[in-house]
C-alpha cells in the first residue's frame, strides 16, 4: 500500500455537511460525485496531500444508510492507495483478511475499489483504491 488515499465520512445531509468541512478546512469541496451502484453521494475535500470523503446516502437501503442508523454519522471508512488491486486483494486474502468484494469495482473519484471486513481489521473498513488508467 502506497498512501492513506482518504478518510470516508458518513454524512445525513451532505450540503450541511459540505458547509461544515468548508469551514474547518477554510476551503471549499472539489467534487460531488453520485455513485448510483453503491447509493451514496460523494463530496471530497483536500487538506494538503490528505483527502476526505463525505458520503450521504441516496437510498435507504444502502451501506451508508445502513452504517448511519446504526452506528450514527461519523469516521466510514480509511481508504488506501494501491498500484495493483488484484495483486493486493490476492495477498490480502492469503494474509487472512476477509475481502468483500474479490472483483474489483468501479467508485467515486475515478478509482477502482476494493474493501476488507472490519471483522477481520480491527473494526475498520478498509477500502483499496486504485487509479482506473483511462488511456
Amino acid at each position: 500500500m502506497k498512501k492513506i488515499e482518504h478518510i470516508g465520512i458518513a454524512v445525513k445531509n451532505i450540503e450541511d455537511s459540505n458547509l461544515l468541512f468548508e469551514k474547518l478546512l477554510g476551503k471549499a469541496h472539489y467534487k460531488i460525485e453520485d455513485v448510483v451502484s453503491e447509493g451514496v453521494k460523494t463530496s471530497f475535500f483536500k487538506s494538503g496531500p490528505n483527502k476526505i470523503e463525505l458520503l450521504e446516502a441516496t437510498s435507504s437501503d444502502s451501506p451508508i444508510a445502513k452504517f448511519i442508523e446504526k452506528k450514527g454519522e461519523g469516521i466510514h471508512h480509511i481508504a488506501f492507495a494501491v498500484d495493483d488491486i488484484r495483486k493486493e486483494i490476492k495477498r490480502l486474502r492469503n494474509e487472512g483478511f476477509t475481502v468483500l468484494n474479490e472483483t474489483p469495482k468501479k467508485g467515486a473519484d475515478n478509482k477502482l475499489v476494493a474493501f476488507l471486513h472490519p471483522k477481520t481489521t480491527n473494526g475498520v473498513l478498509i477500502e483499496l483504491c486504485q487509479e482506473i488508467d483511462d488511456k
